[in-house]
């Protein structure tokens, strides 16, 4: 199906859309709480009420030990909406985002956001251990990119939409519309420039005026005063103790990162239904809550986990054994939560084991080094920040998100040295952040940085496909099958030309590839499915960058190579160039940048244009 006819709008209409982004995604957060604090009274108490505060523990529900089918229930419904309405709204959401910008066009379904709202405030709701703040990014994101489709924007003006919903949602949880507007810029934007900047800080501040119209002024914790005799960098022997503690938070990271996805695989490998996995897990989550409440007073893991997190920094909680028990309990029932199928975020269980080892290290070491005065409160806020940073990749949202928090000074510092190891240790044992990693297993991988591609200002000349075949449209299907048979992969491009020596259809030689394993009458209606009805003309020496945005206004694949960027005859095409080639022109230049540089003393790399083993034909002419 052809895709709509797309318009480049004003930078004063993308504005005016971002500011309406940013006001729905900052009534959409306050829907969704809304959401989390009428299924969570249902669930536990029986009462139809909106009024709940994450922050304070769950009062003990009436059910008694049947509060254990609680989340098993909640299950059951989660399942059946996500996979009768959006299998996008499993998981944690921002990986869905991601993904829809570099893979899907910005396309993000409007029932996303529906169905997201509904399946998170019920695991959230129900005792699931995961966060709201993914799910409100996800929501802000589809809301986004609802508004980009149907005002029929270009690609980059949707995802532009898409990180300002998402960066709305972020301000609008948490208060903080710096940290908001970093996070997309850090994991959502693929492009920052003014263009982009300006409509998600217009978006980002409509969202903060929202949030706290309906939140209040103040942040999601009510932090007390930090301790400023550990902030102060007084002596090498507490730079020493913030780099212990860094690497234990990186560890800590890479641990969260990994265990959900082990979760995830082992309950794929089980030999029932999506439904008897979500249970099951579930199940597991509730005999854990009803334990803690039996022994420990509260349910601790179900939930965001605020209430657990402000009480570490009020010190009520500064038993180290028992914070180190939360630590792995929390991380136990997040990875069975989202393993075994549920739809929530990953950044409030972050903050919860941030919290639980900084405020467990802390005791630790006030019992090793007193003399240090490291309290509990401060160090489960650098514990935050490390864990936060170290799992999702964001590191200067995670600084300054807990700065807006905190709103103290002397805290920067340590926090800088403690995140910056933090991600450095998750990022040396695992490339992946909580995000990304589903996306590599997915084979959709997306780029690690941006930054200034050069290869985009060489010319057309340096990466075109010179082999070009030329056939009538009464033998193309023949032809391709039969090209295809002799050269495989390597086969050449083929031309397909009406009566009137007009170019009908394009077969590139990447379709060729796919051909592979396929044969007989099937191939046939795959061929002529496949085949390249637009295309674009270039010339020799027109810049890669700006084919690539001639392609991107066109919404073709293909740009037919002739000298000067014109044709009057097919014989004039010199080559054939695809965004392919330059995805994997692009891999092969930073590749070859980095060879380079590990070795220079290596002999200049051969051009990027693509090379064959098999022989090359001559142009032909058979129509």
């Amino acid at each position: 199906m052809a895709r709509p006819r797309t318009i480049e709008r004003s930078s004063l209409l993308l504005s005016l859309l971002a500011v309406g982004v940013g006001i729905a995604a900052g009534y959409g957060a306050g829907a969704f709480r809304a959401l989390i604090a009428l299924f969570h009274n249902l669930a536990f108490s029986g009462q139809l009420s909106f009024a709940y505060d994450a922050n304070q523990h769950t009062a003990a529900s009436p059910l008694g030990p049947w509060i254990i089918a609680v989340p098993m229930v909640g299950a059951l419904i989660v399942t059946w909406l996500v996979k009768s309405f959006a299998p996008e709204a499993k998981g944690h959401g921002v990986p869905e985002v991601i993904d829809a910008i570099y893979y899907k066009g910005g396309i993000i379904r409007p029932a996303v956001a529906a169905t997201k709202a509904l399946a998170s405030s019920i695991s959230i709701a129900t005792g699931g251990a995961v966060g709201r703040e993914g799910p409100i990014i996800q929501i802000g994101s589809a809301l986004g990119s609802t508004v980009g489709q149907l005002a029929l924007l270009r690609e980059w003006q949707r995802n532009t939409l898409i990180a300002s919903g998402a960066a709305a949602g972020i301000t609008a949880t948490f208060n903080a519309p710096l940290g908001g507007l970093l996070f997309a810029i850090e994991i959502i934007l693929p492009e920052t420039s003014g263009r982009t900047l300006i409509p998600v800080l217009l978006s980002t501040g409509s969202a903060a005026f929202v949030g706290q119209s309906l939140f209040g002024t103040n942040p999601s914790f009510n932090i007390p005063a930090l301790g400023n005799d550990g902030l102060v960098l007084s002596s090498p022997q507490l730079l020493v103790v913030y780099v212990i503690f860094g690497v234990l938070l990186g560890l800590a990271a890479w641990l969260f990162t990994r265990s959900i996805y082990w979760f995830e695989e082992g309950f794929e490998k089980l030999p029932v239904n999506d439904y008897v996995r979500h249970v099951a897990g579930m199940g597991i989550v509730g005999v854990m809550m009803y334990a803690f409440l039996v022994y420990g007073g509260h349910y601790y893991v179900e939930g965001v986990g605020y209430a657990t997190i402000q009480n570490i920094l009020e010190d009520v909680l500064t038993n180290p054994w028992l914070l180190l028990l939360l630590f792995g309990a929390k991380l136990l029932a997040t990875s069975l939560t989202l393993g075994s199928g549920a739809s929530g975020g990953v950044f409030s269980p972050a903050l919860y084991l941030g919290a639980t080892l900084g405020g467990a290290f802390a005791v630790a070491m006030q019992h090793v080094a007193p003399g240090f005065h490291l309290d509990v409160a401060t160090m489960a806020v650098l514990g935050m920040a490390g864990v936060v940073a170290g799992s999702t990749g964001a590191a200067l949202t995670a600084l300054v998100i807990i700065f807006e928090m905190t709103r103290d000074y002397h805290v920067i510092i340590p926090m800088v040295i403690i995140v910056s190891i933090a991600y450095g240790v998750r990022q040396f044992l695992m490339a992946d952040t909580i995000y990304t990693f589903k996306l590599t297993r997915r084979n959709h991988p997306v780029p690690g940085s941006l930054e200034t591609n050069l290869f985009m200002l060489r010319k057309a000349s340096d990466f075109y496909d010179p082999r070009v075949v030329r056939v009538g449209s009464t033998r193309g299907m023949a032809e391709v099958r039969r090209r295809f048979r002799r050269f495989g992969r390597q086969a050449p491009n083929v031309l397909v030309l009406d009566a009137e020596q007009n170019i009908q259809a394009i077969f590139s030689s990447r379709r060729h590839y796919r051909l592979k394993g396929r044969g007989g009458i099937g191939i046939r209606s795959w061929v002529d499915e496949h085949m390249e009805t637009d295309y674009i003309v270039v010339g020799a020496e027109d810049m890669i960058f700006d084919i690539v945005g001639r392609l991107r206004a066109a919404n073709c694949e293909v740009a037919l190579v002739t000298e000067d960027g014109n044709m009057s005859h097919p014989r004039e095409v010199q080559g054939v160039l695809t965004l392919s080639d330059v995805a994997r022109s692009s891999r092969l230049a930073r590749q070859m940048e980095r060879r380079r540089k590990l070795r220079p003393t290596l002999k200049p790399a051969r051009s990027d244009k693509p090379q064959t083993t098999a022989p090359a034909e001559p142009a032909e002419d058979d129509a």
